[in-house]
C-alpha cells in the first residue's frame, strides 16, 4: 500500500462542498511543501502549525484519520520488516544467553564475572562470535581491558582471529536491516570512537589495540604469539595504527618493528620443521604414483634454494617433458603448496595455447598505452605483482607464439618483466614449470624399452627364485642416458624453439616415463577406492573387489593417455555397470556392491538375476565389446534381501 498525497486530495476533492475544496487546494499546497522529498511517515512531523491548523478546519475528521492511518501504516510496515530482518540475522548466528553474558561482562570490565562464566561453563565457546561478527577479545582489545584480554588467552581465545564486521552501511544492505539499528549496536556493544562507514574486515586483536593505544594489552597480545605481519582489508598491519605522536605510545614503536622482525623469524622457524618432518619427498610421493626420478630431481633443487645453494640472481625454470597423463601439472601444484601452503596466489597456471597468436603478447603482459585494456594488466604480470615468489606454470609451452617466448628469455634470464604500463616486476624468488608433449613418443617409447630389458634381466638373474618386493622396485628405477638426451630429446626442442639461449635458460629437464606395471595396479587401486568412497558418502554403498579385478583392469592402459586411461577403464568396465544397476533398481541405498572376475564366458544381460548361495544378486557385462568385458561381474546384496 503506497500513500500518494496528491491521489488523497483528488478523492477528497470530490466528497467536499465548493468552499471545502477551496481550503483543501490550500492545505494541499501547505502539505506538498512540507512533505517534499520527504518519506510518507514523517509527514505529519514537517508539518507547521498553521499548515495543520488549515488543514484540520477544512477536511472531515475521518479524512484526517485516513491520512493518519495510511502514514502510519507506511511507518509500521517499514518498522516490521527491520524487525524481521533482525530476527532473521540473529537467526544465521545466535548467541545463546553464556555468550550474551561474557559480551556484557566484558564490557562492563568485570573480570570476576568473565572468570566466573569461563570457570561454571565448559561448553562455552571463548571464540564465539557476535552477531555482527566480532569476539570477545577483539571486544576486550579494543576497550583496552588487559586483564580480560589476558584470561581469555589462557583460556584458549585466537588471537589471530579476524573481525567479519565490514561496515555498518554494507551489513544493512545484505541483510535487510535498518542501518541505524547496526550502527547503534555496534556503538553500545562494541565501540562508539570507530567510524561507521569503514571496513574492519580482516582487523585482528593487537590491530584494535593499536587503535585504542592500550600498551598493557598490546604486550600481553605480544607475549601470547599474536600475529604482528597480519593484514587487514585496507593491507594495514597493526604496527601502522601506532600514535606516532603520543609519547607514552612512541617508545612501544621500536620494541614493535623489533617484534615483527622476531616474528617472521619464529614462523620461517616452524616451516623449516615442519619440512623437516615432512619433507618435499615424502609429499609428492603420497600424492604422484611413480615417476620417482622426476620427484628427486625436483626436490633436490628446491631443497638446493631452500638452503641458499643457488644463484639468487636467476630464478629458477624447469621443463617437464612425457606423455599427457602422467602427472606433470599435478607436480607443479605440489610443488605450490608446500612452498605456499595451500595458498591460491602462490600457483599461477598459463594455459599457453591461449597465445598462439602474435598480438595476444598483450594478455601476457598488458596492452600498450592507447589501447583497450591498458589499465588492466597482463595475465602474468598482474598476478607475479601479487605474489613475486608463486610457482608459474607455463602449460604446453610449445604451442605459444615465438613473440611470447621472446618475453621469456627476460623474464628467465634476469628475473624480471616489464609489463605493457612501463612497470618492472622483480620475481628473481618465482619458480617456473614448464610442460610440453614434445618428443613425447620417444620418451614412452625408450623408457618402455628400459623397463623390458630390466625385467628380462632380473629373470635371467633370478631364474627359479621368487623376486621380492626390493627387487621390483630396483628393476623399475630408470636411469635416463646422457646420449639420449643430447643426442634424441634435444635436438628435437631446437628444432622446435628454433634457438639456443631459450634452451640454455632451462635449470633442469625433467623427464615423465611411461607406468610400470606395479605402478599401474597402484593406480587402479587408487581410482577403485576413490570411487568407493564416493558410493558411501552419496549413496552408503559398499564398494569392494578381488585383487584380480586390479590387474584386468590395469589391461586397459593407454601409453598415450597415462593415467587417465586407468580413470576411462575404471569408470567404463566398472561404475558404468553400478550406475546402470543403480538406476533400474537392482541396487538401492545400503546395498554391498562386489566385484568379481567371471570364471565362466556366459553373458547375462543386465536385469537378468541370479540368486546364488549366499543370497547375492550375480549381474555380468550387458555388452560385449571386448572379450575382457566378459570377465568382471558385479555380486550384489541389498539390505532387505532373503
Amino acid at each position: 500500500m503506497k500513500f500518494n498525497l496528491k491521489t488523497f486530495m483528488l478523492r477528497c476533492l470530490r466528497l467536499s462542498s465548493k468552499s471545502q475544496r477551496i481550503s483543501l487546494i490550500r492545505s494541499y499546497n501547505y502539505l506538498s511543501i512540507a512533505s517534499r522529498n520527504q518519506s510518507n511517515y514523517t509527514i505529519i512531523n514537517r508539518l507547521n502549525r498553521n499548515s495543520w491548523r488549515k488543514f484540520f478546519r477544512t477536511t472531515n475528521l475521518w479524512i484526517l484519520s485516513y491520512f493518519i492511518s495510511v502514514a502510519f501504516y507506511s511507518y509500521w510496515k517499514n518498522f516490521k520488516i527491520s524487525q524481521c530482518a533482525i530476527e532473521k540475522h540473529k537467526r544465521l548466528r545466535p548467541n545463546n544467553r553464556e555468550e550474551l553474558e561474557l559480551f556484557k561482562a566484558i564490557r562492563q570490565n568485570n573480570l570476576k564475572k568473565v572468570d566466573e562464566l569461563l570457570k561454571n561453563n565448559s561448553d562455552l565457546d571463548v571464540n564465539a562470535r557476535h552477531t555482527l561478527g566480532w569476539t570477545p577479545l577483539h571486544l576486550a582489545a579494543i576497550l583496552g581491558h588487559a586483564k580480560i584480554a589476558k584470561r581469555l588467552l589462557d583460556a584458549g581465545a585466537d588471537p589471530d582471529a579476524i573481525d567479519e564486521f565490514s561496515n555498518a552501511g554494507q551489513i544493512a544492505y545484505e541483510n535487510r536491516l535498518n542501518f541505524y539499528d547496526v550502527k547503534n549496536v555496534r556503538e553500545q556493544e562494541f565501540s562508539n570512537l570507530l567510524a561507521n562507514n569503514v571496513s574492519f574486515l580482516g582487523t585482528t586483536a593487537l590491530h584494535y589495540a593499536c587503535l585504542a593505544s592500550s600498551i598493557d594489552t598490546i604486550q600481553i597480545l605480544m607475549t601470547h604469539n599474536a600475529n604482528p605481519n597480519l593484514e587487514n582489508e585496507f593491507g594495514h598491519k597493526p604496527i601502522d595504527y601506532l600514535d606516532d605522536f603520543d609519547p607514552n605510545i612512541a617508545p612501544l614503536i621500536p620494541e614493535m618493528q623489533k617484534y615483527c622482525l622476531e616474528y617472521g623469524k619464529y614462523i620461517e622457524k616452524l616451516k623449516m620443521e615442519k619440512r623437516r618432518k615432512f619433507p618435499l619427498e615424502q609429499r609428492l610421493k603420497d600424492v604422484i604414483v611413480g615417476q620417482d626420478g622426476a620427484i628427486a630431481l625436483v626436490s633436490a633443487t628446491i631443497r638446493r634454494k631452500e638452503n641458499g645453494w643457488i644463484d639468487f640472481d636467476h630464478p629458477l625454470v624447469f621443463l617437464f617433458l612425457g606423455s599427457s597423463g602422467l602427472g606433470k601439472t599435478e607436480l607443479a601444484k605440489q610443488v605450490a603448496k608446500y612452498l605456499h601452503n595451500n595458498q591460491t596466489k602462490g600457483f599461477i597456471r598459463i594455459d599457453m595455447s591461449e597465445y598462439q597468436e602474435k598480438h595476444e603478447v598483450a594478455k601476457f603482459i598488458g596492452s600498450p598505452p592507447g589501447y583497450i585494456g591498458y589499465d588492466q594488466g597482463g595475465q602474468l604480470t598482474k598476478a607475479l605483482t601479487q605474489c613475486p615468489n608463486a610457482v608459474v606454470l607455463f602449460d604446453e609451452v610449445e604451442k605459444a607464439h615465438p613473440d611470447v617466448l621472446t618475453i621469456m628469455l627476460q623474464l628467465f634470464d634476469e628475473g624480471r618483466l616489464t609489463d605493457g604500463q612501463g612497470k618492472t616486476i622483480e620475481c628473481k624468488d618465482a619458480i617456473f614449470i614448464m610442460t610440453s608433449n614434445l618428443a613425447s613418443d620417444e620418451i614412452a617409447e625408450y623408457g618402455t624399452k628400459l623397463r623390458r630389458e630390466g625385467e628380462e634381466l632380473v629373470k635371467a638373474q633370478h631364474s627359479g627364485k621368487i623376486i621380492n618386493e626390493k627387487e621390483t622396485e630396483n628393476l623399475e628405477k630408470v636411469v635416463i642416458s646422457r646420449y639420449f638426451k643430447d643426442q634424441i630429446v634435444r635436438p628435437i626442442l631446437k628444432r622446435h624453439f628454433k634457438r639456443d639461449e631459450f634452451l640454455g635458460r632451462i635449470n633442469e629437464m625433467v623427464y615423465f616415463l611411461p607406468f610400470s606395471r606395479s605402478e599401474l595396479h597402484q593406480l587402479v587401486l587408487r581410482e577403485l577406492k576413490l570411487w568407493s568412497q564416493r558410493a558411501a558418502e552419496r549413496h552408503k554403498i559398499s564398494m569392494t573387489w578381488d585383487s584380480n579385478v586390479i590387474g584386468i583392469l590395469a589391461n586397459g592402459y593407454d601409453v598415450h593417455y597415462g593415467a587417465r586411461s586407468i580413470k576411462y577403464e575404471v569408470e567404463r568396465r566398472v561404475i558404468n555397470k553400478i550406475s546402470n544397476a543403480y538406476e533400474n533398481g537392482f541396487v538401492r541405498t545400503g546395498a554391498k556392491i562386489h566385484v568379481v572376475v567371471s570364471d565362466d564366458g556366459e553373458e547375462l544381460k543386465l536385469g537378468k538375476l541370479d540368486i546364488d548361495d549366499k543370497k547375492a544378486i550375480k549381474i555380468n557385462s550387458n555388452q560385449n565389446e571386448m572379450n575382457q568385458d566378459a570377465k568382471l561381474k558385479l555380486l550384489i546384496e541389498n539390505p532387505d534381501n532373503k
